[in-house]
């Protein structure tokens, strides 16, 4: 039998959960007895809150997919499907291949047990053998850096520990699948690094990771593919550029409108819902949807980053100065419109942001029907790193006027180094001769 070349393949999967469950009136044996003594009558037939409904998805081997959406949108719910920790309502879930799961803080480890015990158990829940788990021991608890702490219990452990503890343990048991649900948003920068580091080690040695992160960056970066949940149902998967401006300009309009996107739905009975046909979604599909290519009044057509030398694409020393040119069209006359510069750490940190309206920039009223804007910074100044820039055009009470092209990458060089965000003007001066002593004010 051919060994299938997909990893994960989802087909109609519906989930769904009772309401009564969820407020608290539970349907175990027990309350059901006490119910039947009490001689209370049978609750009101629950609702259901259907969370996934009608996904189709298909992860090839050795591909990298991120999960898009706001907080309910059903991401999680979909990884806990996955690894099996939830059965789907209706629908088919077809797995190949070893899992590895981080998803909740701390989950499969017991608070009373130390660190290296924790280990053992959870190596053992995930599919290896006790000689197996002791083999790699020792390269867990390097990997983990937690010292002298493993032989403590893990309920002392921050949750930065707990999170170095737990991937160390994921990445160690040589799974065929990763997933990951924003978990490593935890950790201090330089286990980030680290962890993303083995995650690079993982995808060149041919594994599947599915990640779930708010950061669209890590997503454009490191995925071949993306997939935008909203609502419980699937908007569009595809290339990861593509997919990050939809799903952002949709957030940009329900912003501007004031209106939510999608909320899962509720569903009156207590029967399973039949799965909800739709057509397949893989990683080759890409269906857009009206909301997020409505027209908008201003297009941005280009956004070059310009280096002192000319150059685009640029690396710059933190000194050098940085150019910011956006090409922009208008499909209609615009008088209160403004453009917005939005620049980010690699990891998503907001470095700085701002706009013409906060600057008071004067901007030809109505705009012009094509042009160019420059933004012209004089002197980078920040740390050594890799950032990105986004550029928007907007309305004075912050509706969204563009679309949102994927965002520009830059790197910042440094001879001297430095921690931190940024790098300010600065001198040193030592004077030799009596120590200041504190002013009495003070």
């Amino acid at each position: 039998m051919q060994e299938s070349m997909d990893a994960i393949v989802i087909r109609d999967v519906v989930k769904s959960f009772r309401k009564r469950t969820i407020r608290g009136e539970y349907t175990t044996f027990k309350s059901e007895l006490l119910r039947w003594l009490r001689g209370q009558r049978q609750p009101d037939e629950a609702r259901l809150i259907t969370a996934l409904r009608g996904i189709n998805l298909t992860i090839p081997r050795g591909k990298t997919m991120g999960i898009l959406g706001r907080n309910g949108s059903g991401k999680s719910t979909l990884l806990k499907l996955i690894t099996g920790i939830y059965a789907p309502t209706s629908g088919t879930m077809e797995i190949n291949g070893r899992i590895s799961a981080l998803l909740d803080l701390g989950a499969g480890f017991h608070p009373d047990f130390s660190g290296r015990e924790n280990i053992l158990i959870n190596g053992i829940i995930l599919g290896m053998s006790r000689a197996e788990v002791r083999e790699r021991m020792d390269a867990i608890i390097a990997f983990s850096e937690l010292g002298e702490f493993i032989d403590e219990p893990v309920r002392t452990y921050s949750s930065g520990m707990y999170m170095r503890l737990a991937f160390a343990v994921a990445t160690h048991v040589d799974p065929d699948i990763l997933i990951i649900d924003e978990i490593l948003a935890v950790g201090d920068e330089h286990f980030s690094k680290k962890s993303l580091a083995k995650m690079t080690e993982f995808k060149k040695q041919g594994k599947t990771i599915v990640l779930v992160t708010h950061d669209l960056q890590t997503v454009a970066n490191w995925c071949d593919s993306a997939a935008w949940l909203d609502g419980g149902r699937i908007r569009e998967v595809g290339e990861p550029a593509k997919v990050i401006r939809h799903y952002q300009q949709a957030l940009r309009l329900a912003e501007a409108q004031g209106t939510p996107l999608t909320a899962p739905a509720l569903t009156p009975g207590g029967g399973a819902l039949p799965a909800l046909r739709g057509s397949e979604t893989s990683i080759a599909t890409v269906s857009g949807t009206q909301e997020a290519d409505a027209p908008l009044p201003v297009e941005l057509v280009s956004v070059d980053l310009v280096a002192p030398t000319g150059e685009t694409g640029v690396v710059v020393d933190t000194e050098q100065g940085l150019e910011v040119r956006v090409g922009f069209t208008t499909r209609r006359p615009l008088s209160d419109a403004g453009f917005a510069v939005d620049i980010r750490r690699e990891d998503g940190t907001q470095v700085y942001a701002t706009n013409t309206f906060l600057e008071s920039v004067p901007l030809p009223e109505p705009l012009p029907d094509q042009g160019t804007v420059r933004f012209v910074i004089e002197r980078v100044g920040l740390s050594p790193g890799r950032y990105t820039l986004d550029v928007s055009a907007r309305s004075s009470q912050g509706t969204v006027y563009s679309n949102s092209l994927q965002p520009s990458t830059f790197e910042v060089r440094s001879p001297i180094g430095g921690e931190g965000l940024v790098r300010p003007p600065h001198r040193w001066i030592i004077e030799p001769g009596a120590a200041l002593q504190r002013s009495a004010a003070s």
